[in-house]
């Protein structure tokens, strides 16, 4: 999509256009519902089979940053240009909220 034109002077063709971004936006983020109600029935079905919580402690926690990207790229619409300045600030807060973590963690452990 290198040679996108948003406005080109006749109504018909932007209407079109506009149609069919948003067309394929719907798409993207009835998909990405999907796999997200998917995902969170995977993970009642983890608990439910009363596994170890060796394993399902942690699979549950990737299922979560799994539906956190998704809900970040299609339904907050990170994806899409000039979400560029948000997206540092986003990432420096987990980055920081990481640093945190692994801090107290090896704080309490050591």
């Amino acid at each position: 999509m290198a040679n996108q034109q948003t406005n080109s002077g006749n109504p018909r063709v932007d209407h079109e256009y506009r149609r069919r971004k948003s067309a394929e936006e719907m798409r993207y983020q009835v998909v990405s519902f999907s796999l997200m109600i998917f995902l969170t029935l995977v993970a009642f079905g983890a608990v439910a089979m009363k596994g170890s919580a060796w394993f399902t402690v942690p699979f549950i926690i990737l299922l979560a940053v799994v539906q956190v990207v998704f809900q970040l790229y299609y339904f907050m619409h990170m994806s899409h240009k000039g979400h560029e300045a948000p997206s540092l600030f986003l990432y420096s807060g987990l980055l920081v909220g990481l640093i945190t973590i692994l801090t107290f963690m090896t704080i309490i452990w050591w």
